[in-house]
């Protein structure tokens, strides 16, 4: 079941300015879920271990419910407490008890509204709406939750008054939503078996478990099981043929139930996967279980990042990504903002897409500088420092089987070699790119109007070489992916570069 398509925007005269509304009457019940999310863990501690001192101890019994009992009151008092007013130009919203706040939201701020629906909110036709702009650290406000056609016009509404010229809907001529990318089944599970989600899930799982469960259990667990597997190992005539099938044998089964997984979590992500425009604001509907609708105006998107996995370079497929100024970082970055264009797509079609969106910014660039002869071994230069201490720390702790690590430093030599041979920058009149990579090939690039900062970096090594790194600095970037920076660059250039995009950057206007 797939989130309904928008209703017509509101008219600007005929939406309420003065009556404050209520969030819908089951919403308590949906932040009574969110709560006992966070306090799952607390609470099967307290049913498990809490009477298992004493059995007839009342008040460890007791303990769940009366926890239970208070989640439940809280999440009533926030659905009395909670009440929002659209008024022409923003939304007001009032909320708290005993510590109450007020807060006002223009519309024109907002840069991204989400619309999420949950197996729950699907059955009870109602959906969580998530504002999110550029200030703070945590999105502007999560209306838990409304009905669904009340969740759909207030996006609506949002959509159209957010921009600067407001589409009309009378208008003959007013674009019409039109589909950019849409993601078959196949497309889907090329998805789970290009990325390692799977290996990710199996880890944190494994790191909650140990912490979860009981003190030494799961040691107990692994060496019980380890001492079964080589107790029957023992009984078995190996030669170091056989091993080495049998070590072979075990890593593919391994690989094989984690690529498994991955398409698993890529079909519950990402099927149904559909980027649409429709009045120069891009949507994206994704979801199996879980539906989310996310969209963000173009002149939003700050930044962009074209990624190449090995296994996607096997398939011929890339994932273009975007950075939009919108307060989704740290713990409130639960992937419902608008961060991916295309999870996997042709080459072709991820620079058809860029270019439909930058109709004016030339890609791929005409020219890619290479980085200066040096770049290589600076490249380098940290894996050649820090084998040999690890060989000089594993000898003395192991014997002469530690030299063994010297072996990383020809292996790091090469891999900076591959690295600096593939790296590269264009800096043009409007767009700035970067690319690197060897095994995982990246592509960064940003437009100059969107450009906030510009920051000349020389390191002790640089002084001595006489080369720059030039740092550019966009909003939104949350440091997760490759930064944009010209490294290694002569000084004389580089202070070419940056003294023509300081000059650019004073005469244009910061586009948000």
């Amino acid at each position: 079941m797939s989130i309904p398509e928008l209703p017509p925007p509101l008219p600007a005269g005929d939406a309420p300015t003065a009556v404050e509304q209520r969030l819908h009457p089951w919403s308590w019940l949906f932040v009574l879920v969110q709560q006992l999310k966070q306090f799952i863990l607390p609470l099967i501690a307290l049913v498990v271990f809490g009477g298992r001192g004493d059995p007839d101890n009342l008040w460890a019994n007791l303990g769940p419910v009366i926890a239970v009992g208070v989640l439940v009151v809280l999440s009533v008092v926030q659905y009395f407490t909670y009440r929002y007013r659209i008024g022409r130009d923003g939304l007001t919203i009032r909320s708290g008890w005993l510590h109450r706040s007020l807060r006002e939201i223009p519309f024109a701020r907002i840069h991204n509204v989400g619309i999420h629906q949950s197996l729950l909110h699907r059955l009870f036709q109602v959906a969580e709406v998530r504002l999110e702009s550029a200030g703070g650290q945590k999105p502007e406000a999560e209306m838990r939750v409304l009905s669904l056609p009340a969740a759909t016009a207030l996006e609506n509404l949002i959509r159209h008054r957010g921009q600067a010229t407001p589409v009309s809907t009378s208008d003959p001529l007013a674009p019409a939503s039109s589909t950019l990318l849409a993601l078959p089944l196949a497309e889907v599970i090329r998805l789970g078996v290009a990325s390692n989600r799977g290996m990710v899930v199996v880890a944190a799982a494994f790191g909650l478990a140990w912490q979860v469960l009981p003190d030494r259990m799961m040691a107990r667990l692994v060496q019980r099981y380890s001492r079964e597997a080589f107790g029957y190992a023992s009984h078995l005539e190996w030669t170091w043929q056989s091993g080495v099938l049998a070590a072979l044998a075990v890593v593919a089964l391994v690989l094989l139930l984690t690529r498994l997984l991955s398409v698993l979590l890529a079909l519950v992500q990402f099927h149904g996967f559909r980027l649409s425009e429709a009045d120069r604001r891009l949507t994206v509907e994704r979801g199996l279980l879980t539906r989310m609708r996310n969209s963000v105006a173009r002149r939003r998107i700050q930044a962009w990042t074209l990624h190449e996995g090995v296994v996607q370079r096997w398939l011929k497929r890339r994932s273009l990504h975007i950075d939009t100024a919108v307060a989704t970082r740290g713990e409130h970055d639960d992937g419902r903002a608008l961060k991916v264009l295309a999870p996997i797509a042709t080459p072709d079609t991820c620079e058809q897409l860029i270019r439909h969106l930058l109709p004016h910014s030339p890609w791929p660039p005409a020219q890619w500088h290479p980085l200066p002869a040096n770049a290589a071994w600076r490249l380098g230069l940290p894996g050649l420092i820090l084998f040999p201490l690890v060989a000089i720390a594993l000898v003395v702790a192991f014997g002469a089987w530690g030299w063994l690590a010297l072996l990383g430093c020809p292996l790091t030599a090469w891999a900076a070699w591959q690295n600096a041979r593939r790296a590269g920058y264009a800096a043009g009149e409007e767009m700035i790119a970067v690319r690197g990579g060897w095994w995982w090939r990246w592509w960064r690039f940003a437009e100059v109007d969107k450009l906030q900062a510009l920051r000349l970096a020389r390191s002790p090594v640089d002084r001595w070489l006489g080369t720059a790194t030039l740092w550019l600095d966009t909003a939104g970037d949350r440091g997760l992916g490759p930064p944009l920076r010209l490294r290694f660059l002569p000084e004389s250039e580089a202070r070419a570069i940056h003294q023509r995009l300081a000059e650019a950057l004073s005469r244009r206007r910061l586009r948000w």
